[in-house]
């Protein structure tokens, strides 16, 4: 958390390819059934490593597409551990993904594995992965990574496809034994659609759940462009009498205490695509150069991309004069993603400002 989000990012993610067997509904890499010929070679991969590390990021996401499409997937991980990084796996649950597969993640290294839910029954499941089975192999692996150890983290796109489900989502994210649950709010790039977001109160009413189910839960509860969440959290601990204290990945804050600033987009997260174009993040589709091309730690530092995203004031609508700015900021992506202006205030959000009553404008 004492990390300078102006130098290098909290995380960064590389979707080391974008070949995947599955066809999600919502899938923003849009993913192909086979590799594309253009993706970072072994040795560029390797190198690419070498800077995230030199950087001074801590976590580094292997993502895809199926990672597992690439037979040189576990030596770039257990690269990743040898330089220092703690390296998050995603792969996808197809055939590839077998109790052998995982023990050779926990073998490379990898501090979490991460794996998609996106139903609590296979037909919902299987219609927003697009192969039928996906359910059933998402389970197996689940309780495979349990048997070996492997921390398992749980990842879940919220959509209108889904979201009355969400409390037997949270139930076998628990007997799964996962240490956190990592809910995703849609945002419609790829091949996911704008019908299929939920409406700024629909996000207020399942991040106002999420935070009561935080409170009990035996695992962890964290979203992905759902920035308001913290916003939800700061003001639920604001209501209570004496010290609380909340953290998580780049922030903190309590009871009296000024928040840190907060993981979004471009603003302590990074995203290397397989081809290695360097984005904001994986839903904000604005390339701000190429590692082949430039350093990453120059595009991260100094594009004028990033240092927009970093400078909050420059935030419009009620975004701009919100008081949770800094621990909030909104969805670059999904303000991107809907009105084509990624510092454009978040349509998912429901929260007036004080400022914003007062009359202010941005």
């Amino acid at each position: 958390m004492d990390l300078d989000f102006g130098r290098a990012p909290f995380t960064l993610a590389w979707e080391i390819t974008r070949a995947c067997a599955l066809a999600c509904v919502h899938c923003r890499a849009e993913a192909q059934p086979r590799r594309d010929p253009r993706e970072l070679t072994s040795a560029e991969g390797s190198g690419l490593i070498d800077a995230v590390a030199a950087m001074g990021t801590p976590v580094l996401v292997v993502t895809g597409g199926d990672p597992l499409m690439r037979p040189d997937c576990f030596e770039l991980i257990a690269h990743a551990r040898e330089r220092g990084l703690q390296v998050g796996f995603s792969p996808s649950a197809t055939g590839r993904l077998t109790r052998a597969a995982l023990e050779w993640a926990k073998e490379a290294g990898v501090h979490r594995l991460h794996l998609s839910l996106d139903g609590a029954t296979a037909d919902t499941h299987d219609r927003f992965r697009g192969v039928r089975g996906s359910f059933a192999r998402t389970l197996a692996a689940m309780a495979q990574a349990r048997e070996l150890g492997l921390p398992l983290q749980v990842g879940t796109t919220v959509s209108r496809v889904n979201v009355h489900e969400l409390p037997m989502l949270a139930e076998l994210v628990r007997t799964a034994g996962a240490v956190m649950w990592s809910v995703f709010f849609l945002v419609p790039t790829g091949r996911a659609q704008v019908e299929q977001m939920l409406n700024a109160h629909e996000h207020e009413r399942v991040m106002g759940w999420l935070a009561e189910l935080a409170e009990t839960a035996t695992y962890d509860v964290r979203t992905t462009a759902g920035m308001q969440f913290r916003r939800i959290l700061a003001q639920r601990a604001a209501g209570r009498p004496g010290p609380v204290h909340i953290a998580g990945a780049g922030f903190s804050f309590g009871s009296g205490s000024r928040p840190t600033r907060a993981v979004n987009d471009g603003d302590g997260f990074c995203f290397v695509s397989h081809v290695g174009d360097v984005y904001p993040s994986g839903f904000l589709q604005v390339a701000a150069g190429n590692v082949r091309e430039r350093p990453l730690a120059q595009i991260y530092r100094e594009a004028p991309l990033f240092l927009a995203l970093r400078d909050r004031t420059l935030l419009q609508g009620r975004c701009g004069v919100c008081e949770y700015r800094a621990v909030c900021g909104g969805s670059r992506a999904r303000a991107w993603a809907v009105t084509g202006d990624y510092l454009a205030e978040d349509p998912s959000c429901a929260y007036v400002p004080a400022a914003w009553k007062e009359g202010t404008r941005c």
